[in-house]
């Protein structure tokens, strides 16, 4: 079990954005995190990897949902980093599914 869990320790999250202004194109970016990783770790720039300052994302009223209960992710207001909310565990969101996605 565990060399298994060694294989699929990878959780890739994607974050597919709305068009943050009206004629701004669609924005996919992909992070990829480590299974387990400690709360408040850093997932990835995402102000900086949107070409925004975190001053701008109020105005562009980013939002982050979830399509479960759990809120997994919070976004820093003054750094515009994504952080992890509370661990991830792989099983209990994919179970035997690979890749977890």
């Amino acid at each position: 079990a565990a060399q298994g869990r060694a294989a699929t320790g990878w959780i890739v999250l994607l974050v597919a954005l709305l068009p943050l202004c009206c004629r701004a194109a669609p924005e996919l970016l992909r992070y990829a995190i480590p299974e387990e990783l400690g709360r408040g770790s850093l997932v990835g720039p995402l102000a900086l990897d949107l070409g925004l300052s975190p001053a701008e994302l109020p105005a562009r009223k980013l939002r982050i949902v979830s399509g479960d209960e759990k809120q997994y992710f919070s976004l820093g207001e003054e750094s515009g980093n994504l952080r992890l909310k509370e661990r991830i565990d792989r099983e209990d969101i994919c179970g035997a599914v690979s890749p977890c996605v």
